[in-house]
């Protein structure tokens, strides 16, 4: 399943550390990002991870486009992520600058990136979100990129005008790569049935968004991939480092829903 080289791909967040353009940015250069990223990338690989999505996470509170100094800063750090990487890297600029994050994947050599509000519109912290999905589409095109979108359908963090059945009909027929399900917050567990919704709405791929735990995971068995991070990190809390051993109980989980079908 393109971009990636399994089945059911566990994919794991890097949240990156506060970068230039965010209130939380230390200005000591790029260096300390990158150290954490590599250790988190290292402690995510030697777990058994199939894939990596790397994430400003920790910029917030977040601008609805992302500041050029960000966009700098993170278009460094995953180019030297995908130097390092085994498994394909992902890009996500939030709040919602697909436009950014398709831009940094291309010219870093990431695989694939998610975009939150990829079509319609969302009403979130910072306001008003409306989706990108011509420019992205029109973007991919001019640059020749063969960058793979991944498009939430009702994304965390946000309330929605439409229900989750018409989002990801609306979502589909803008022509993403797959579909992202998710909780209502970071960490917070994605419905079962809310996945079956959006996999009857289209033929996409269908990712789990948040909330995938070793006990959980098998009521995903329908899901085509899982994008986890609170979970993977020491003690289950979301600002710690990469865990090494929550990933390797996680990914054995996953192979065994694999070797289930």
């Amino acid at each position: 399943m393109k971009p990636f080289l399994v089945e059911k791909p566990l994919i794991g967040m890097i949240h990156l550390l506060p970068l230039a353009g965010s209130v939380g940015y230390r200005k000591q250069g790029g260096r300390p990002i990158l150290d954490a990223a590599l250790r988190d990338l290292y402690a995510l690989e030697t777990g058994g991870i199939d894939a990596v999505l790397v994430e400003n996470f920790r910029d917030a509170p977040y601008a609805k486009m992302a500041p050029r100094e960000t966009i700098a800063m993170m278009s460094v750090v995953i180019h030297q992520l995908v130097e390092k990487a085994h498994v394909p890297i992902g890009v996500n600029v939030l709040r919602n600058d697909g436009l950014a994050a398709l831009a940094i994947a291309t010219a870093a050599g990431a695989s694939f990136v998610r975009v939150n509000v990829f079509a319609g519109v969302a009403f979130a912290d910072q306001g008003m979100i409306e989706g990108q999905a011509r420019e992205l589409q029109w973007l991919r095109k001019d640059l020749g990129s063969e960058t793979s979108i991944l498009a939430d359908v009702h994304v965390k963090h946000a309330a929605h005008l439409t229900n989750l059945e018409e989002a990801a009909i609306d979502a589909a027929r803008n022509r993403p790569d797959g579909l992202i399900v998710s909780g209502i917050g970071t960490g917070r567990r994605t419905a079962a049935e809310d996945v079956q919704t959006v996999k009857g709405a289209s033929c996409l791929p269908v990712f789990v968004g948040s909330g995938v735990r070793i006990d959980n995971v098998s009521t995903y068995r329908d899901a085509d991939g899982f994008i986890v991070g609170t979970v993977l990190k020491e003690d289950g809390q979301v600002d710690r480092p990469v865990d090494v051993a929550r990933v390797g109980a996680l990914a054995e989980a996953v192979s065994s829903l694999r070797l289930s079908r």
